[in-house]
C-alpha cells in the first residue's frame, strides 16, 4: 500500500499547485505562454521535463535493457540538437510568436500553418497517446495487476486532461521544476540501490553479453543513425520547446534556460539507461522477459525502471523512481496535450473561425481542445504494439514534417514558400506511408522521410522566385 499512497499524496500536491496557479488566468497569453515571464530556472525545468517523457522512461530503457548502452546512441541526438538550438533561442524568443506554425504562416504561408499544425496535432497527439500508456503500466504494477494497463491508461488519461486544463502553460512550467527535482533524485538514488541488489557491477556484466558494452552492441553504424537522426530532428522541430521559449521573460533567459536544458537531459538520460542495463543483469535470464522461442519481449522490457522501483531498490527507492515516473509521465502528458490544443485554438479556431473572439472565449476553447485531443490521444494509443515503435512515429513525424522548414526560417534566406510548404506536406506524408504502407522498422523511419522533405525544401525552393527581404529579415536581423 506504500507505493499507491506515495504516488496520489504527490499527484494531490502538483494538482494544488495546478489550482493556485489557476487564480493567474487573465486571457489566452497566460494561459498559452505563461504571461511570457518565466525565470530562467523555471524554464530550465520545463524543458527538461518536456524532453524526458514515456520514450525515455519506458521506451528507451527498454531498448536499453535489449542492446545496453549502445542506446546511447538514440539520447545523443537529441543532445546534438540542443546545442545547435542555443544559437537559436534567442531569435525564436525576439519573434515571440504562440506557436510553430505562427513562424511557418510569417515565413512562408498560410497554407504552410496549417499543414503545420496538422503535423503537430498527429505527432503531439501520438506522443500523448504513449504517457498514457506509460501511467496505464505504473498503475497496473503498483496494484499488483488489480487494475489493468487499459483501465490505468484510461484513468491516467483523465489525470492529465483535467491537469492540463487547469491552467495551461502557467501550471505545467510551475511544477515542472518539482518533477525535475523528483526525476533527478529518484533515478540517482535508485542506482546503487538496484546494484546493490544485482550483487555489484561484475556480477551484471557476467550475466548480460559483451555487446551491452560496446558502441554499436550487436547493430551497426546504420542502425546507430537510425536511431540518433529522429531524436536529432524532433529537438530541431519540437514544438513545445519553442512554445516555451515564447514564454521566456527574454532572449537571454532562452539562451541560458538551454545551458541548463542540456545538462539536465544529458544527466537524467545517461542514468535512465544506466540503470536498465543494471536492471537488464538482474532479469536477463528471468522467463518473464522472454517469449516461447526464448526472444526477449519488448513491451515487458519496457517496464524495468518501474520493476526495479517495485522489487528491487526499497521501500524509499521504489517511492522516490516511482514518483520519478508520475513526474515523467505527468509532465510530458500535460505539455503534449497543451502544444496541440494551442494549435488547433490560436492557428485554426482563433486565426480562420473566430477571429474577434474574446479572451475568454479563447480560453474555453483551448480547453475543450484539450479534452477532445486528449480522448483521440487515448484511440490512438492503441495503434501500435510497444512505446517504442510509437514515440519513433511520433519523432520522424516531426523531425521530417517540420524541422527541416523550421530550420530553413532561421538558416537559409533562400528558402521558399512553395520550398516550405512542400517540405512540410513530403515529410509529412513520407512519414505516414513508411509506417502504415511499407511497414519499416522503427530505425529505418528517418532515411525516406527526411530525403523526401529536404529534396522538397532545396530542390523546389531553387526552382521558385527567392522571398522579398522583408520576408526573411525577421528571422535573421539581431535587432
Amino acid at each position: 500500500m506504500v507505493f499507491p499512497i506515495v504516488i496520489i499524496t504527490y499527484l494531490v500536491f502538483l494538482i494544488s499547485v495546478a489550482i493556485v496557479k489557476s487564480k493567474r488566468i487573465k486571457g489566452h497569453d497566460d494561459f498559452m505562454v505563461a504571461g511570457r515571464t518565466v525565470p530562467v530556472s523555471m524554464l530550465v525545468g520545463t524543458l527538461v521535463c518536456t524532453w524526458i517523457g514515456s520514450g525515455s522512461l519506458f521506451g528507451g530503457s527498454g531498448l536499453a535493457f535489449r542492446v545496453g548502452f549502445s542506446d546511447l546512441w538514440q539520447p545523443a541526438g537529441a543532445w546534438i540538437g540542443i546545442i545547435v538550438v542555443y544559437f537559436l533561442a534567442g531569435r525564436v524568443r525576439r519573434i515571440a510568436e504562440y506557436t510553430v506554425p505562427d513562424l511557418l504562416e510569417k515565413r512562408y504561408n498560410s497554407a504552410a500553418r496549417i499543414f503545420g499544425t496538422i503535423v503537430v496535432i498527429v505527432a503531439y497527439v501520438c506522443i500523448a497517446g504513449y504517457q498514457f500508456r506509460g501511467g496505464g503500466r505504473l498503475i497496473t504494477i503498483i496494484t499488483n495487476g488489480d487494475i489493468s494497463p487499459e483501465l490505468g491508461a484510461v484513468i491516467t488519461c483523465c489525470i492529465i486532461i483535467f491537469f492540463t486544463m487547469i491552467a495551461g502553460m502557467v501550471s505545467i512550467v510551475s511544477i515542472d521544476v518539482f518533477n525535475g527535482i523528483i526525476m533527478i533524485t529518484g533515478i540517482a538514488i535508485a542506482i546503487p540501490l538496484a546494484l546493490k541488489s544485482a550483487g555489484g557491477w561484475s556480477d551484471i556484466v557476467q550475466s548480460l553479453p559483451k555487446s551491452h558494452f560496446t558502441v554499436f552492441g550487436d547493430n551497426d553504424f546504420k542502425w546507430a543513425m537510425g536511431m540518433l537522426l529522429p531524436t536529432l530532428f524532433l529537438l530541431l522541430g519540437e514544438s513545445s520547446m519553442y512554445q516555451k521559449f515564447f514564454s521566456a521573460k527574454n532572449e537571454k533567459a532562452a539562451r541560458q534556460a538551454v545551458i541548463g536544458m542540456v545538462i539536465g537531459v544529458v544527466v537524467i538520460e545517461t542514468l535512465l539507461i544506466a540503470l536498465a542495463v543494471i536492471g537488464s543483469g538482474i532479469y536477463w535470464n528471468d522467463p518473464a522477459f522472454r517469449a516461447a522461442d526464448g526472444t526477449l519481449i519488448n513491451s515487458v522490457t519496457e517496464e524495468i525502471a518501474l520493476r526495479l522501483a517495485f522489487m528491487n531498490v526499497g521501500v524509499i527507492g521504489g517511492s522516490l523512481l516511482l514518483g520519478a515516473a508520475v513526474a515523467i509521465i505527468l509532465s510530458t502528458g500535460n505539455t503534449f496535450l497543451m502544444i496541440p490544443s494551442t494549435n488547433v485554438t490560436r492557428d485554426l479556431y482563433h486565426r480562420y473561425f473566430r477571429p474577434n473572439a474574446s479572451e475568454k472565449e479563447i480560453v474555453r476553447f483551448q480547453r475543450i481542445m484539450i479534452l477532445v485531443l486528449g480522448l483521440l490521444a487515448l484511440a490512438m494509443s492503441t495503434r501500435f504494439t510497444y512505446i517504442l515503435s510509437m514515440a519513433y512515429y511520433a519523432y520522424v513525424m516531426v523531425g521530417a514534417g517540420l524541422t527541416p522548414a523550421i530550420l530553413a526560417c532561421f538558416l537559409w534566406k533562400r528558402v521558399t514558400p512553395m520550398g516550405g510548404l512542400t517540405s512540410i506536406l513530403g515529410g509529412m506524408i513520407a512519414t505516414v506511408l513508411s509506417q502504415f504502407i511499407f511497414h519499416l522498422e522503427v530505425d529505418q523511419l528517418i532515411y525516406p522521410a527526411l530525403a523526401v522533405s529536404l529534396v522538397c525544401l532545396f530542390g523546389v525552393s531553387l526552382l521558385t522566385k527567392p522571398s522579398p527581404e522583408e520576408k526573411w529579415s525577421p528571422f535573421f536581423n539581431k535587432k
